[in-house]
């Protein structure tokens, strides 16, 4: 696995990417799988990355290992919003846009939103995070 910086054209975000390979991240690019963690935009390009260097031979985790702790780690991050925030559902934007213009009382939420409502909430100034979910069992 390699850690790959990338960049929105759209709205400028720098992020980071998990990939097996850079060609990997190429095509995944290209077929627009790759999205932005602000704006949902799928206009990505790469940037300059650090180079991974092991100092120690055989220090390198094996991909399979670090692809399990990721999905701990995420697991984690779930299990924190769950216990911390409120689960509105499908009706994520309207709830989001309700705490943002009414002014009602600021409490965290989580739920579903599809790339344009994303978008439009952020267009508005509305800031929202895309937050990878993983299945418990899995």
């Amino acid at each position: 696995m390699i850690v790959l910086n990338l960049k929105c054209e759209n709205c400028q975000n720098e992020f980071e990417g998990w990939f097996s390979s850079s060609k990997s991240c190429d095509e995944q690019i290209k077929k627009g799988f790759v999205e932005c963690t602000r704006c949902a935009s799928s206009k990505i390009q790469r940037g300059l990355s650090r180079p991974n260097v092991s100092v120690k031979k055989g220090s390198a985790k094996s991909g399979e290992k670090v692809i399990k702790e990721l999905k701990s780690k995420i697991k984690e991050i779930n299990r924190f919003i769950e216990k911390n925030c409120d689960y509105v559902g499908d009706q994520f934007s309207y709830e989001a846009r309700r705490i943002h213009y009414d002014k009602i009382k600021k409490k965290a939420i989580y739920g579903t939103a599809s790339k344009d409502e994303i978008k439009e909430l952020n267009d508005e100034g509305i800031e929202v995070a895309s937050i990878p979910w993983v299945k418990e069992e899995n």
